[in-house]
């Protein structure tokens, strides 16, 4: 996993996770607290709500993306955006400033006029765009989108979103975002949860990850909560997606998003490396994550069930069945560790499908590896 500098500012999993504030100078966007048409009360806002509550990064919206808006061209942004330097030069706190944009023009102008980095919500569907990025040595975060300007974070099915990240490349500087939210009418809850399931996935490509979850319907439903009342488990998602990798977290509620992010980051499992001799130990869970991260480096993704560890408590054998258990475990590699009221069943996600198709002995050993077989099977197609 690369470490990304963003002005300054270290981005990876060699630095704690950072805090994406927002500012909107839109006024369609449907945050109203966050919506300022005039720079200097943008200002404070950014300095009083975003900076000194603990924003490392403020995000500068030009535009509603909301998909119930007509999309603006790049020339309206371009109208927009003397409101988003004034604002910025008129902050007195230190930040990161990103400028969200779907287009080249927009973010080169930017970039020249004081911007930091560059938030594309189009995800190079402009395809200038990684050119301006990479010309400016910026930071840029890229969102999952279809290769059309006018339908960001619209990927349906969470399938497709690893190719929606990989369209037109990467620069070095680049940050994911798969892309969570109603871009869509298509997109339903469950497709934001599997993909929320599947976050570490997304690690394969070797970038950092934003995450973009703040009070979002596919956490609220869960909840049966309004936007209102959607804190806390904006909260708990924050925790989760720390935990499971994610180093950008952008957000409305910067005080309580950071603690949260902290959270997840004190308890986030500890990835080993080591740059003298290039070890890096890889956030691999399921046989999907192996997946990816075996084609990012041209490696045969059959392996891919082979690099996934899983344990399986079993009870209630008699000793005949236990053994017989034992022995078949040894054959197809897996590991059988017995105790007075029990076993433990231990295998690559491999092993186990192998010894769940291949075992032929009692009936009660048969029926409990048809059980691991199906966990397994459906863990090796996430």
């Amino acid at each position: 996993m690369r470490n990304v500098d963003a002005a300054g500012l270290g981005i990876g999993d060699d630095y704690p996770p950072r805090i994406m504030g927002v500012l909107n100078v839109s006024s369609e966007s449907p945050y109203k607290p966050s919506v300022y048409d005039d720079a200097g009360e943008a200002a404070a806002y950014v300095d009083e709500e975003l900076i000194d509550q603990g924003a490392d990064i403020v995000d500068v919206g030009l535009e509603s993306a909301n998909k119930k808006f007509e999309v603006l061209s790049a020339e309206g942004e371009l109208e927009r955006l003397d409101t988003a330097i004034e604002t910025i030069e008129s902050v007195s706190g230190d930040a990161v400033f990103s400028i969200e944009t779907r287009y080249h023009e927009v973010a080169e102008e930017a970039l020249k006029r004081g911007f930091d980095m560059v938030n594309d919500i189009c995800g190079f569907a402009d395809p200038e765009m990684p050119r301006v990025c990479a010309d400016y040595d910026v930071a840029v975060g890229k969102m999952a989108s279809p290769p059309d300007l006018e339908r960001p974070g619209a990927v349906e099915d969470p399938d497709d979103i690893y190719d929606a990240l990989e369209r037109n490349g990467f620069t070095d500087k680049t940050i994911l975002d798969p892309a969570f939210g109603g871009w869509s009418e298509d997109k339903t809850l469950e497709d934001d949860r599997e993909t929320f399931r599947r976050l570490r996935e997304f690690r394969g490509y070797g970038y950092p990850i934003l995450v973009s979850i703040n009070r979002k319907n596919f956490l609220r439903e869960i909840a049966g909560r309004d936007t209102e009342g959607a804190l806390p488990v904006s909260l708990a998602a924050t925790s989760m997606a720390v935990e499971r990798g994610a180093h950008v977290v952008r957000t409305h509620d910067v005080a309580e998003t950071r603690d949260a992010a902290l959270i997840g980051d004190a308890f986030a499992r500890e990835r080993v490396r080591d740059g003298a001799v290039g070890v890096e130990e890889l956030d691999v869970t399921t046989a999907g994550e192996a997946s990816r991260h075996l084609d990012r480096i041209g490696a045969d993704t059959a392996y891919a069930e082979d690099a996934a560890l899983r344990v399986f408590e079993l009870s209630g054998l008699d000793a005949t069945a236990t053994e017989a258990l034992a022995d078949a475990a040894g054959v197809y590699g897996a590991t059988v560790a017995r105790g007075d009221s029990g076993l433990l069943l231990v295998g690559t996600i491999g092993t186990l499908n192998r010894l769940a198709a291949g075992f032929e002995g009692p009936e009660s050993v048969e029926a409990a590896l048809d059980t691991v077989g199906e966990r397994t099977r459906t863990e090796d197609s996430e």
